[in-house]
């Protein structure tokens, strides 16, 4: 058994975390810590486990196996190493954190302490996306050529325990950057994820186009990224994410091959759809992807649980989610020069 550490208890760790741990034979929800210590007592009465008075107190406790970070994104650097010198594995939610250097601190203490750092990039494991993978390493489509992705929803006023339109993702002190970070992460991890090759060059527009606070003034961080990736092979596509899509919300991907077009998750009836180059048509059902409205089983916790009980690295590490995050800063670059940025 396991003793769990939730550092930060706002909506990721009480829809996803929290609940997740709790389903987990091997885990044991041991320690809250908050800034609105009204809200970690009720989950621990909820849930059982002790609440600290601060984040400090809740690692320097040596019964404490793990936690996870689920702060706003400008405390993720501090707390995870932190965590990880004080001799807990860390799962830290995305985006690593706000700078190429806090990320690659981060990634240098998990190496040095011994202790796993993962990150929350949950696109990869949808179960779409697995087989998406699956089916593209076996040549299905033959060589990739081209790609597109988007993400985009109507924002994240509701994804918060105080939601409204002074939600921190809209403070770009808390957050640093917004649909970029917020979800241009994860299709960045799911691309090099799908193809298996790294972005290595980035042409991108981030802007602010149309989401306001309260008071009425544009937010102070980007509600839109456009990217143009070049991968490591030369395989070209485009990333989009976005706050402003006030439909239904859209979480798919192309991928254009030699052999013909892989559709994921671009069909309400079937997760994927192959348009093979003769003309056939072969449909996987698999399952539906996740929405904000929708929230189903996200598979990270199961993932950092099987690394800590059969003592194995995380396939989704500090390493693995730096290189995504390289790119998100090439991309950052390149929206402020008017530039493509190749990747460090």
């Amino acid at each position: 058994m396991f003793k769990i550490g939730i550092i930060g208890c706002g909506k990721i760790a009480q829809v996803r975390h929290i609940p997740e741990y709790a389903d987990h034979t091997q885990a044991e929800l041991a320690g809250y810590y908050d800034l609105n210590t009204e809200r970690a007592k009720e989950l621990a009465d909820r849930y059982g486990g002790t609440v600290y008075s601060s984040y400090e107190e809740l690692l320097a406790d040596p019964s404490i196996d793990a936690v996870s970070v689920c702060v706003a994104n400008n405390a993720h650097a501090k707390i995870t190493i932190e965590a990880l010198h004080a001799g807990k594995h860390v799962l830290c939610e995305k985006p690593m954190a706000m700078d190429l250097a806090s990320c690659e601190a981060m990634v240098a203490a998990a190496k040095e302490t011994g202790k796993y750092l993962m990150i929350g990039h949950n696109q990869r494991l949808a179960k779409a996306h697995a087989r998406a993978r699956q089916l593209v390493a076996e040549g299905v489509i033959g060589d990739i050529v081209t790609f597109k992705s988007n993400f985009a929803h109507g924002g994240p006023e509701t994804w918060s325990v105080d939601p409204g339109k002074n939600v921190w993702f809209f403070d770009k002190q808390k957050a640093s950057l917004g649909a970029m970070a917020d979800l241009g992460i994860h299709k960045t991890d799911l691309i090099q994820f799908l193809t298996g090759v790294r972005v290595a060059e980035v042409m991108a527009f981030l802007g602010t186009l149309d989401k306001r606070d309260a008071s009425g003034s544009l937010i102070g961080v980007d509600d839109n990224a456009i990217c143009i990736y070049r991968m490591e092979n030369g395989i070209m596509g485009t990333m989009t994410a976005s706050w402003t899509c006030y439909g239904d919300e859209d979480n798919s991907t192309i991928l254009y091959g030699t052999k013909g077009v892989m559709k994921i998750y671009c069909d309400k009836d079937h997760s994927i759809v192959l348009e093979m180059r003769n003309g056939e048509r072969i449909y996987y059902d698999i399952d539906q992807i996740q929405t904000n409205d929708n929230q189903t089983k996200s598979g990270v916790i199961d993932m950092f649980m099987d690394c800590l009980v059969n003592d194995r690295a995380p396939e989704i590490s500090g390493e693995e989610a730096l290189s995504a995050m390289k790119a998100v800063f090439a991309a950052v670059e390149s929206a402020k020069t008017g530039k493509s940025v190749k990747v460090s």
